[in-house]
């Protein structure tokens, strides 16, 4: 335990800092604060799942700027899988399958037909865009709600019990899903030949490990996590699907992921701090208490991601291979 908070010390202390903040106001307000924190965590959990998925990506040495893509094309696929088979849990896996797929195709593109990588990710973005806009058919509804699962003790926890740990399927995995990226990043195996790649191909390749299979694996299975963040906002978060329905998340996540200095507890204490600034935002002009149109509040995670990422610059470094084709030598 001390190892891990050693190892990840200013994102501990940014989420501890916002955790007895949180505390304060709910002994303040109860139900405005919870209501908050609830509104924050289900607008961060895609954007904490994306980031994951770019982190997977990057530290393996692949940028994928096709995460909103495969964001959106997941939603479709979940949405529209468990209409037809009458079946949410279906959809689901269809969703994630979708997202499988889709960094399948990046993986093959940008890993072994060198194609560059962020013609590749546009690529998927706009074949994500138009299928799901051609394709898609109002009026449809979900055969049943997805349900609510409670985690016995922890969700009895004031406060953090009932944003954390009392939630549909996907919000409820998030938590332990980071915290499994965390651990297989930097505590095992895989991890270290993963971050080897990312960072020194070529004394990957020298040392016996195969770059172009580590980063096809790594770029294919981070899609569905991609495939996760889709299903939740088609079926937990909006129990609908729109065109566009992901609005940009995926690119939020890529700043998320670059102000977590691509590391996964960063990008969730970045996620959260996107997620409960828009929340306290939306709270705020419900109390009235600012009188601004809703559209500059929509606003507010485009400016947030601005300010992030020109306070991010210079401060930060990406993996050194990451974007970089690699080519077996001889």
């Amino acid at each position: 335990m001390l190892d891990f908070i050693k190892d990840n010390r200013k994102p501990v202390i940014t989420l501890g800092l916002v955790t007895v903040i949180a505390y304060v106001f709910y002994f303040l307000d109860e139900i405005k604060t919870t209501s908050v924190l609830v509104f924050g965590w289900g607008y961060a959990v895609p954007l904490v799942l994306a980031a994951m998925v770019g982190i997977i990506g990057e530290r393996t040495g692949v940028v994928n700027i096709g995460i909103e893509g495969q964001m959106l094309m997941s939603a479709f696929a979940s949405f529209f899988g468990s209409v037809i088979t009458g079946n949410i849990y279906v959809g689901m896996l269809i969703g994630i399958a979708a997202g499988l797929i889709m960094g399948g195709f990046l993986a093959v593109a940008a890993v072994k037909w060198e194609m560059d990588q962020i013609i590749a990710g546009v690529v998927i973005n706009i074949v994500a865009a138009g299928l799901t806009s051609f394709f898609y058919a109002p009026g449809k509804t979900l055969p049943q709600l997805v349900p609510v699962v409670s985690i016995p003790i922890l969700s009895d926890i004031p406060l953090i019990g009932p944003v954390f740990f009392r939630n549909g399927i996907f919000a409820l995995a998030t938590l332990f899903i980071v915290l499994a990226v965390n651990f297989a990043i930097f505590k095992t195996r895989w991890g270290l030949r993963s971050r080897s790649v990312g960072e020194y191909p070529s004394a990957a390749d020298a040392a016996g490990i195969n770059v172009t299979r580590i980063r096809m694996i790594n770029v294919t299975l981070a899609g569905a996590l991609a495939g996760c963040a889709g299903a939740f906002l088609a079926l937990e978060a909006a129990g609908t699907f729109a065109r566009g329905l992901t609005a940009g998340r995926g690119f939020l996540a890529l700043a998320i992921m670059i102000f977590g200095a691509w590391n996964p507890m960063g990008a969730l204490a970045a996620a959260l701090f996107f997620g409960l600034s828009t929340a306290l935002a939306s709270q705020l002009q419900a109390d009235e208490v600012i009188n601004i149109p809703q559209q500059f509040v929509n606003l507010l995670p485009f400016v947030m991601t601005l300010i992030v990422l020109s306070v991010a610059v210079g401060r930060v470094r990406p993996p050194a291979a990451a974007g970089q084709p690699y080519t077996k030598e001889g």
